[in-house]
């Protein structure tokens, strides 16, 4: 079913209006159903829409024209100004909420008692002190992950780059939690440079090859 044109609204849309649409590039579906383009539904549909949101962005001010009873060019420039406006409010808060969640991983990882006694291991390692320095510290960023069961029983991996005054180095660990109590199982530093890795836990007796064994 075609839209009824207001008589004060041309057919086609006039060209200093055809313009890229961010509001329904930023807000697809939801622009969609707010201007009665439902082609632009399509946006829902998983590998589709990763496409369809650059088209509604070329074609999304055309389409809205067409669909829906303007009363004039300015109804419709202030009209799509704020769909653009919401859409750029909701892609920020978005990111700053993914942002502040992803930067927040690191906080709680090094807050465990796993990460603890990790990181108290390899500050107390003459070895490890010779290779890289006395001032050792950790970078914010740490990879790895951290699993605890309603039980009590967890499990632990960190992959933690550190460094000091003569180098780098990245430690590698695996902790187990057992009633409530964590023991780091196996604790590797690799120091870079360096072709042999410092073993300073190994509970497991995994092969490591060309390792420095230590306790």
């Amino acid at each position: 079913m075609m839209a009824v044109q207001p008589l004060n609204q041309p057919a086609e849309i006039p060209p200093e209006l055809d313009r890229w649409n961010w509001g329904a590039f930023f807000l697809n579906w939801v622009w969609g159903i707010g201007n009665s383009t439902f082609i632009a539904l399509l946006a829902l549909v998983p590998f589709v829409n990763i496409v369809m949101i650059f088209v509604l962005g070329a074609r999304g001010s055309r389409w809205a024209w067409e669909n829906y009873p303007w009363r004039d060019a300015e109804h419709f420039r202030r009209t799509q100004r704020n769909w653009a406006i919401a859409g750029l409010i909701v892609w920020v808060v978005g990111f700053g909420v993914v942002a502040v969640t992803v930067g927040g991983i690191p906080r709680l990882m090094k807050g465990s008692d796993a990460y603890h006694m990790t990181m108290d291991a390899v500050r107390a390692d003459d070895r490890v002190k010779a290779a890289i320095g006395d001032d050792l510290t950790d970078n914010y960023w740490v990879g790895g992950s951290i699993n605890v069961d309603a039980n009590g029983s967890g499990e632990a991996r960190f992959s933690i780059p550190i460094h000091g005054a003569k180098g780098k180095a990245t430690a590698y660990s695996h902790a187990i939690r057992t009633a409530g109590t964590w023991r780091v199982r196996l604790l590797i530093v690799r120091v870079e440079g360096a072709g042999a890795p410092i073993v300073l836990v190994n509970e497991d007796h995994e092969a490591i090859p060309n390792a420095a064994i230590g306790i």
